[in-house]
């Protein structure tokens, strides 16, 4: 089979590259190859049986179209400070018109046109003084929020509108390898992961690789099969936090999102706050290596009694090491293996006392776990002492901006560690030292999270139009 664009994978990077070249009107054979299900097909069976019952040979949760972004909290970041360093890439006004283009799209398709984050002046100006008082950066980030099951129903409208453009979709199909001969790239091999048929080849004139977050050590993988040009980037290490809504009442109802960033003592290493989750739900992700990996949900309608946020501790590695992923997979797996193969949850005042958390004492607690079956244990077991030191000081720098973040009964489940830290080498027009092929979205290592990844998408199906 030949077609004119290849994507490789049907998260939002990818499903913009389709979705721009369609609505340019463009008469490229477009084919996008997903190893999990369409989105309709999407469901966990946690919904039923409340634990997590290991599902194979994928994890709806992250697998399937639009990738781990229509089971997420569905949040739009409407600011190029946001995202990853994509706008180092191709300049921050270019950034911010795509953005500005990339929401009218989801608009169309049914997003909320309300923006959180945008009023209450003082009390932002307020909140802001606080956080220089602790040491901390606040972010100033526009947030459309899409909420867990309205965002479901957005992209399941925009598959719908791919298909019935003319646009190939083969569902449950593993990408085994890229198709390159004389360093340009040909086409991929693939196989049907349900009937576990023989391989077969497709060729394509442009391949586009957007595996996403779940995705990276794959194209790390083929980075290193095919001498496509990359280098190790950031691993981010973390907890989701977990605390009663009263405590964050005040920043959720001004900010909906608190971006904050701080490089606290002693290693000054880069720590940020992630993904806040107002009324949310902490959540379990696997991956194909059996990781069980934390996150939140927030979803529209369904609320909670907590707010959910991570933290996460930056680290940059230099030689002679330069398996960034690998270290966070086995900092991910110790914690599982404490865990007997489940999240880990601890109270932030058993860690400062030097002691696990027990079941019996989470039930003493005006927190609630919202996520039922992690266990209670000992974080500290598992995560190195830098990363748990940064996490531990930024929390009480947090309690500066929000008193009681660091009380005594503060959930911290782990763990969190964000698998994007492969860095694709490429120019301004997406391109690799490959010819004819690009890598997108949170795999690429250029962006994180879903609006930085839909821009990604843009640009490459603008840059194919044009050529």
């Amino acid at each position: 089979m030949k077609y004119d664009v290849i994507i490789i994978g049907a998260g939002p990077s990818g499903i913009f590259t389709a979705l721009e070249l369609v609505k340019k009107n463009s008469d490229k054979k477009i084919l996008m190859i997903e190893k999990g299900n369409n989105i309709e097909k999407r469901h966990c069976p946690k919904e039923k049986t409340k634990k997590c019952v290991q599902c194979k040979p994928y994890c709806d949760i992250t697998t399937g179209f639009s990738g781990a972004g229509a089971f997420s909290d569905g949040k739009l970041s409407l600011s190029y400070e946001v995202g990853g360093d994509l706008p180092s890439l191709i300049g921050y006004d270019k950034s911010m018109e795509f953005i500005e283009y990339a929401d009218r799209i989801y608009l169309e398709f049914g997003a909320d046109e309300k923006i959180e984050g945008i009023e209450n002046n003082k009390e932002i100006k307020d909140i802001r003084r606080k956080a220089i008082q602790a040491g901390l950066k606040l972010v100033d980030c526009p947030i459309r929020h899409l909420g867990t099951e309205k965002a479901q129903d957005i992209y399941y409208k925009i598959e719908k509108y791919l298909i019935e453009s003319g646009v190939d979709i083969k569902f449950n199909t593993l990408a085994k390898d890229i198709i390159i001969e004389n360093d340009i790239s040909k086409g991929v091999i693939i196989s049907d992961l349900k009937t576990k048929n023989s391989i077969e080849r497709v060729y394509g004139e442009k391949i586009v690789i957007a595996t996403g977050r779940k995705g990276a050590n794959w194209l790390k993988d083929m980075c290193i099969r095919h001498n496509i040009n990359h280098k190790s980037g950031t691993v981010d290490i973390g907890v989701r936090v977990e605390v009663r809504n009263e405590v964050m009442e005040k920043v959720n109802n001004v900010l909906y999102e608190s971006k904050l960033i701080g490089y606290p003592a002693p290693y000054k290493d880069k720590v940020r706050t992630f993904c806040q989750n107002p009324g949310g739900f902490v959540s379990q992700e696997n991956y194909d290596n059996d990781l069980a990996i934390v996150n939140g949900h927030s979803y529209k309608d369904l609320k909670s009694d907590n707010t959910n946020l991570a933290i996460l501790s930056s680290h940059n590695f230099t030689e002679p090491f330069n398996q960034p992923i690998e270290y966070g997979k086995k900092i991910s797996e110790t914690v599982n293996m404490l865990g007997n193969g489940s999240i880990l949850v601890q109270r932030y005042g058993d860690i400062l006392d030097g002691k696990r958390t027990w079941e019996k004492e989470l039930g003493r607690s005006n927190v609630n776990p919202t996520l039922p079956d992690a266990i209670a244990g000992d974080l500290t077991s598992a995560i190195p002492y830098r990363p748990m030191t940064n996490i531990l000081n930024f929390i009480k720098a947090m309690d500066v901006v929000v008193p009681g973040f660091a009380s005594s009964e503060t959930l911290l489940y782990g763990p969190e560690v964000k698998f994007y830290s492969n860095r694709i080498n490429m120019n301004d027009k997406l391109e690799t030292n490959i010819k004819n092929l690009h890598c997108l979205g949170d795999s690429s290592g250029w962006t994180r999270g879903l609006m930085m990844a839909s821009v990604m998408g843009i640009l490459m199906g603008r840059e194919i139009y044009d050529k």
